[in-house]
């Protein structure tokens, strides 16, 4: 798949499978280079589903003398769905900062949101959330990537699937590996998430939103998640009791496919 200049950096991008389009956004990683696996099962049969490496990831590169903030990855993520011609956009944001990225596409391009799921997000950093992503950075500078990884899965994943499956999520290729060997991109990340506040702009969404709340997530809890359920018109809420802040194993995974192919389906 190409690389294109956009916004100012040179972007890499996949588009797969065919129908309504469907821009696809997660976590301090990517989708791309072999990482479909990691999307709903079966979305990629029934749309045409857009991912990209986010600046400083992947094949992606980025200017670190151009100050990074959240509104800045949006721009990043318009100018690609401009670039393929696309509107009336289904948003797809998990795991946090892809789920704030389709906050700012909502608001500034109207016309490319067509529906919007958040889920391990925020509007807004409160002490507690700026706190834990400065630790993590902090970790990743002062004792490395794996020290990092560790934490994070330890606060991502509910002690059930940590313990059935540390050794798959730790090490060189578990999670977050996207990051590893690269810490000045992930502090730029980090940046933008902790200056990211749009809880008074939020009113101004007008596509249908459905944001779920993961009860057990540690890091991005309803805590977060609720605020912005209330501050977009319209919104609409679903409590899951059982999940933390990654969806993890073959029933969470089941349910969150029928959840977001229903949600599709009714726009």
């Amino acid at each position: 798949m190409p690389l294109v200049h956009l916004n100012g950096h040179d972007m890499y991008y996949e588009v797969h499978g065919t129908g309504d389009p469907v821009l696809a956004m997660g976590g301090w990683g990517t989708y791309c280079h072999g990482g479909l696996g990691n999307l709903a099962r079966g979305l990629t049969d029934r749309y045409q589903v857009v991912i990209f490496d986010y600046r400083g990831i992947g094949d992606s590169t980025d200017d670190p003398a151009v100050p990074v903030t959240m509104a800045l990855h949006a721009g990043d993520a318009i100018a690609l769905l401009d670039h393929l011609g696309l509107k009336n956009v289904h948003l797809v944001g998990l795991v946090g900062i892809g789920a704030c990225v389709c906050q700012e596409i909502a608001m500034q391009r109207p016309d490319l949101a067509r529906s919007m799921l958040n889920m391990g997000a925020w509007a807004r950093v409160d002490d507690f959330l700026r706190d834990q992503l400065e630790l993590f950075r902090w970790i990743h500078r002062d004792a490395g990537f794996l020290a990092f990884q560790l934490a994070v899965c330890v606060l991502s994943f509910t002690p059930e699937y940590y313990n059935a499956h540390r050794d798959k999520l730790l090490g060189p290729e578990g999670g977050w590996k996207e990051l590893n060997g690269r810490y000045p991109a992930h502090s730029r990340l980090i940046d933008a998430c902790v200056s990211y506040d749009a809880v008074d702009r939020l009113p101004t969404v007008r596509c249908p939103t459905l944001v779920i709340h993961a009860a057990l997530d540690q890091v991005t809890s309803p805590r977060t998640t609720e605020i912005i359920e209330k501050a977009i018109p319209g919104a609409e809420g679903l409590y899951w009791w059982d999940v933390a802040h990654v969806v993890a194993g073959k029933e969470q995974k089941i349910r969150f496919c029928d959840t977001l192919f229903a949600w599709l389906a009714r726009h």
